[in-house]
This record gives structure tokens, C-alpha cells and sequence, in this order.
């Protein structure tokens, strides 16, 4: 028998040393079929995945770069359940669940195909999971295995055979085989995301609600309807975000998020809550743009005033900095500063590749990319290492260098972070502060300015809090600012995780009650609001 499993026995034996050797090496095994892709629905959709298969196993890797802001140390969840909440954390999807649910996906596919075959999930994360050890026997038990504590995962690629000629080729082709997916047997809805199933929740439930009672002893008759003339389909929106790749040595890319511009900049400027000295201090900046632009055009002999549009947004997470960003674009373009008015997002991982030298070269693909618009580098204090070989510090003095180019004018780089990282980022490089004149600083919003946050989102879903629900929250809200770590604190992302946490709470009730009233599905009430416990401020020690 273990020869029959030796593929997935030469995967369970890998480790984090080991295993992208490993995966080089099946590329010419022969006997065995791979392939790498682009997501795997409905769990993975975003991540890079590995499939190997021979005769007998099936081996799928999933790559978990964790997101922006995403907390990289965490305990999972004891019984691989979809949600982590744990005391005075945010609320986070399990990254092993997805792969728990990714497998019962595979396991299907194969057994309504009448195909057998061993499968083995392994999942690779940036993340580090504390309590990996204590877990890993329940993870085994459930064909995963999990290897954390990447640091350069976005970077890397595996080799694959995609020889048709394999043996293993049929399992890719039958776990590739979404066809087949309806006759699978339902499962419960926590197996969906969390839009998905509250749709899911509202929309089969709302099947067999009736809006107005029907009388039973008259035969209902449908009445006649006149056919509706045809209408043209009105053009689909404009997508708010795409993605784009720069190329890196060994043949490896990175993905860069881009964010478009908006058709009504300074109508969204209004609209957000709070940040009313980033309002003015904006307005200052594109009202001074558009006065050169005036003057240049009455005066075109005359000295100009130089304006500098680098800024340095400074904040905590869930303040407000990328949203702003993407309507400073906008704005600038609109008065004429910028050509195109697009944002172009990175980090520091999109600068370091995996060899000297690709720091200059990525420098200058993404400054191309975000030529007219905004290069927005998030989290920029980690450029600035303590380390001096840290490449790190080459990308500040590359930027600064092109920066200095007369002719690099129409872009604006906006350097993101924590006040106190950012400020120290400044002060050991003076030329950055020469560079980068325009600060903005982003507050942490107010209980109020919380609660109208609040206000907004459920508007936006259609939900109404009851009275009781609403008072139920707001001293919920009130008492879990009152304790907050001023240091990890969430903002807008608080609430954001919490109301996550309602709407779950909320269909579940809504699924196991099903109200008869049609609007009640759509009511909050107290029971749905689900209590937080918030850190307070670590005591210090000493005198």
C-alpha cells in the first residue's frame, strides 16, 4: 500500500526547506502529471494552486499570501471551522478550512465519476500559526498538511509537466470537471462565503414567502400579459480595480493592484466620514494645481509656482488612506496635474525580487505603470531597514533619484503607513522629506463617526437595525472604544469584521426561524447583535 501512495508520502515528508525543491522535481517526473492555476473555485478563486496526480494520488498545493493589513501570526481554529474569532482579534476566514473544503470539492468530482483515488492537501502560508503542532494531528486526519512561515511566497514558482500523456491526467481532468457539480449532494451553507450564503439565505427563503395572501378556495388564473417591448441591456459598469504584472529575474512576476479613476472624485470626497482636514488640506493642494495650470495657460512666459503632488499619508489601518488615495487620483486628473488619474498599489514585496538587481528593474516598470496617476507604496516604512545591505534602502534612493528628473512630472507617489514608522522613515532620510512635502494625517475615527460608518454599510445592504438592536450595538461599540489598544485598533475595519460577524448571526436566525413578514428578513434585532471582547492596553512594568 505505500507503494500505491508514494506520492503522497513524498509530500507529507516535505518541509519548509524542502518543498519547493520537491515540487521543482516533479516537473520531470514523468510518471507524474502537474499543473499550476490561477484559483480554484469556489474556495481558492485568488490563489495561486498546484495539482499533481499520478495513477493512484492526488496531490493539491495552495499558495496563501497573506493580504494587506492581514494579521501574519494567529491561532487556528481548533475544529477547522470557517470563521477564527478569538478575544480582542479581528474576525478572519480559515485558510485551512477553505482547503478542507476544497478537498470535499475534489472527493466529489472524483466519486460522481466513479473515479478512486487518495488525496492530499497541503497548504503553503506567509502566515505563522502558533498552535501549528497542537494541530497538526486533526489536520492529518483530514488529509491536509500545512507548512507557515513563508516570507517570499508571491515570489515563487514551481516547474510542471503538463504532458497529456500521463497517467494522472484523467484525475486532473475529472477534479478540473465543474459540470458535474449540481448533481453533488447540497452542502450546509457554512461551506460558502459570506456573501454567498446570506444571499443564498435571503434569496431561498424569500422563494417561499408571499408578499399577499392568496385565497384558497378560488382558482387563481394568470392574466393575461402583453409581451414587453425589448430594451437594449445597459452597458456594464466600469470595474474599480484591475491588476497588472512586472516582471522580475528567473522568469518570476509580480501582480500590482491598479485602482481606476472615478467619474465624480470630489462628490466621494464629500461623502466620507470624518477626515475633514484631509478634505481641506486637498482641496488646498488641487485648488493651487489648477491655479498654475490657469495662469500657465494666461501667462505661458512667466514663472510658475512648483507644485509637488508626493505625499506621505500618515495612519493606522482602517482610517480611510487607500480610499483617499484613489480620489487624490482623481482629483488631480480632473484639474488637469495628472493625464490619467489611475492608482497604482505596491508594497515593498513588489520591489525586492529574489536576486540583487531586480530592485532598479522593478523600480522602473512600476513608475512606468503608474506614469499619469498615483504610485501609492503601502506600508513603506519596511523600506527602511536597520540593516544596511537591506535592499530596501536602494529602493528609497532609486525613487528619489528618478523622482529628481524634470521630466518624470506627471505622476504622484504617495507613501503609506503608521504615523511613528513613517515619521522615523523621514527623518533618516532627509531627501525624502525634501521629496515628499505634502503630509497627510489620518485620525482614528470617533464612536459617532463609527456608528454613522455603521449607518452607511448596512444602508448599502438594505438592512435596517430595530430600535432595541440599534442600542443594543451602539453600547456595544461605545464600550469596546472605551478599552481599545490604541496600537491595533481597526477602525473602519472594526466595524467592518463586526457586521460581518451580525450578518452571519443574523441568517442564521433568519434560516432556522424563517419569519412569514417578507421585511423581517431583513431586520437586525438584538439577538443578532453578537457581543466583542476587546483587548485593553498591555500594563507596564516598572517605575
Amino acid at each position: 500500500m505505500t507503494n500505491l501512495n508514494r506520492l503522497i508520502n513524498d509530500f507529507k515528508r516535505q518541509t519548509k526547506g524542502t518543498i519547493w525543491k520537491h515540487m521543482d522535481a516533479m516537473a520531470v517526473n514523468y510518471a507524474v502529471y502537474s499543473n499550476r492555476l490561477k484559483g480554484f473555485d469556489p474556495y481558492y478563486y485568488d490563489n495561486d494552486v498546484y495539482i499533481y496526480a499520478n495513477s493512484n494520488n492526488l496531490v493539491i498545493v495552495a499558495i496563501d499570501c497573506c493580504d494587506k493589513g492581514e494579521k501574519q501570526i494567529y491561532e487556528e481554529s481548533e475544529g477547522i471551522n470557517m470563521l477564527i474569532y478569538r478575544p480582542g482579534t479581528e474576525l478572519r476566514e480559515s485558510k485551512v478550512w477553505k482547503m478542507k473544503e476544497t478537498l470535499e470539492v475534489i472527493k466529489n468530482r472524483l466519486k460522481l465519476h466513479e473515479v478512486h483515488a487518495e488525496v492530499l492537501g497541503i497548504l503553503l502560508t506567509d502566515a505563522t500559526i502558533t498552535n501549528a503542532d497542537e494541530l497538526e494531528d486533526t489536520w492529518e486526519a483530514n488529509c491536509i498538511k500545512v507548512i507557515d512561515g513563508f516570507k517570499t511566497l508571491k515570489h515563487r514558482k514551481a516547474e510542471v509537466n503538463t504532458d497529456d500523456y500521463t497517467s494522472g491526467k484523467i484525475y486532473f481532468d475529472t477534479v478540473m470537471d465543474k459540470s458535474i457539480d449540481f448533481r453533488m449532494t447540497p452542502k450546509c451553507d457554512e461551506g460558502m462565503d459570506l456573501d454567498e450564503a446570506l444571499l443564498k439565505f435571503v434569496n431561498d427563503a424569500l422563494d417561499g414567502v408571499d408578499e399577499t395572501p392568496q385565497e384558497e378556495d378560488e382558482p387563481q388564473q394568470e392574466p393575461e400579459q402583453e409581451p414587453e417591448p425589448q430594451q437594449e441591456p445597459e452597458p456594464a459598469p466600469s470595474p474599480t480595480t484591475s491588476s497588472d504584472t512586472i516582471d522580475q529575474n528567473m522568469g518570476l512576476s509580480v501582480e500590482v493592484e491598479i485602482l481606476n479613476p472615478i467619474d465624480n472624485p470630489r462628490e466621494e470626497l464629500d461623502k466620507l466620514i470624518g477626515c475633514d482636514d484631509i478634505k481641506r488640506r486637498m482641496d488646498e493642494l488641487v485648488a493651487l494645481t489648477t491655479y498654475n495650470k490657469t495662469m500657465q495657460e494666461l501667462f505661458p512666459d512667466s514663472k510658475q509656482h512648483e507644485v509637488s503632488l508626493h505625499s506621505v499619508f500618515l495612519g493606522r489601518p482602517g482610517t480611510g488612506k487607500t480610499t483617499v488615495c484613489k480620489i487624490f487620483g482623481s482629483l488631480l486628473h480632473q484639474a488637469g496635474a495628472l493625464s490619467k488619474g489611475h492608482v497604482v498599489v505596491c508594497d515593498r514585496g513588489t520591489f525586492i525580487g529574489t536576486l540583487w538587481g531586480d530592485e532598479e528593474r522593478s523600480v522602473r516598470q512600476v513608475l512606468e505603470k503608474a506614469k499619469g496617476g498615483v504610485l501609492m507604496i503601502d506600508e513603506a516604512y519596511l523600506l527602511n531597514s536597520r540593516n544596511d545591505n537591506d535592499p530596501g534602502r536602494l529602493v528609497i534612493q532609486l525613487l528619489m533619484n528618478i523622482l529628481a528628473d524634470e521630466t518624470q512630472r506627471d505622476i504622484a507617489v504617495v507613501l503609506c503607513g503608521y504615523k511613528d514608522q513613517m515619521l522615523k522613515l523621514l527623518e533618516t532620510n532627509p531627501g525624502l522629506q525634501s521629496r515628499f512635502p505634502n503630509r497627510f494625517e489620518f485620525q482614528d475615527f470617533s464612536v459617532n463617526e463609527l456608528l454613522e460608518i455603521t449607518q452607511t454599510r448596512v444602508k448599502h445592504y438594505e438592512y435596517q437595525f430595530t430600535d432595541q438592536a440599534w442600542d443594543k450595538y451602539r453600547t456595544m461599540l461605545n464600550q469596546a472604544y472605551q478599552v481599545r489598544d490604541p496600537q491595533t485598533w481597526g477602525n473602519a475595519r472594526f466595524v467592518a469584521n463586526q457586521l460581518d460577524r451580525i450578518y452571519i448571526q443574523h441568517a442564521t436566525r433568519c434560516v432556522r426561524q424563517r419569519p412569514e413578514d417578507k421585511q423581517m428578513w431583513r431586520m437586525i434585532t438584538p439577538d443578532d447583535i453578537v457581543p466583542i471582547e476587546t483587548p485593553r492596553p498591555k500594563a507596564k512594568i516598572g517605575f
